[in-house]
C-alpha cells in the first residue's frame, strides 16, 4: 500500500509548520520578556536596599519607615481597620 500526499496535504503540513514556529518564537519572546523584568525586579531591589541602607545611616527607624510607607498605599478606612486590630492585639497582651 503506498501513500501518496495530495497538495492539501502539503499545504495543511505547510500551515502547521508555521503555526509551530510561531507558537515556538511567540513563546521565547514571551520568556525573554519574563528574564527581562526579572532583572529589572533584582535591580529595583537592590535600589530599594539601598533606600533603606539610606534611611538607617541617617538614623531613621527602618521598620518604621516601612510602616509608614505600606500605610501610605492603604486608603484611611483599610488603614484605619489595620490600626484597630493592632491595638486590640497588644490591648489582649497586655501592652497597652
Amino acid at each position: 500500500m503506498s501513500v501518496t500526499a495530495t497538495t492539501a496535504d502539503v499545504k495543511d503540513k505547510r500551515k502547521d509548520g508555521a503555526s509551530v514556529r510561531f507558537a515556538k518564537d511567540q513563546l521565547k519572546a514571551i520568556i525573554e520578556r519574563i528574564e527581562h523584568l526579572e532583572e529589572e525586579k533584582k535591580a529595583l531591589a537592590g535600589d530599594i536596599r539601598d533606600v533603606y541602607a539610606e534611611a538607617k545611616g541617617n538614623g531613621y527607624d527602618v521598620p518604621g519607615a516601612t510602616y509608614g510607607h505600606t500605610s501610605a498605599q492603604q486608603d484611611k478606612h483599610e488603614r484605619a481597620e489595620q490600626e484597630a486590630i493592632l491595638e486590640t492585639y497588644l490591648h489582649a497582651l497586655g501592652m497597652i
